[in-house]
């Protein structure tokens, strides 16, 4: 099984170097600086992690990369905890090779 942190260096080895937070109806990159609209970014992949000892431990990171060719990620909790404005963010951005009924990564 890997971790949270296993998962995410093995994105940053594959190039998905941006650290990612959202702030109100932006994704906005911590190194950069530079915001997306939802429009401008796809998500490429997911993984979802759950505490072996706690389910407060859920956590869900996401592969993103922005039309410019940003690339970088973003973690959140999942279920209950999870963060209601990335919730509503991701609710609006396209996961690559989705179609319509896809089920929804946004961990809610």
């Amino acid at each position: 099984m890997k971790t949270l942190s296993e998962a995410m260096e093995s994105l940053v080895r594959r190039g998905f170097t941006e650290h990612f937070g959202v702030r109100g109806d932006q994704l906005r990159g911590f190194e950069s600086g530079t915001t997306f609209g939802s429009r401008d970014v796809i998500i490429r992949e997911y993984d979802r992690f759950e505490g072996v000892s706690d389910p407060d431990d859920m956590a869900i990171l996401y592969a993103l990369e922005s039309s410019s060719g940003v690339r970088g990620t973003l973690v959140d909790a999942f279920g209950v905890y999870s963060n209601p404005a990335i919730s509503a963010y991701l609710k609006r951005v396209r996961f690559a090779g989705a179609v319509d009924g896809d089920p929804d990564v946004s961990g809610r």
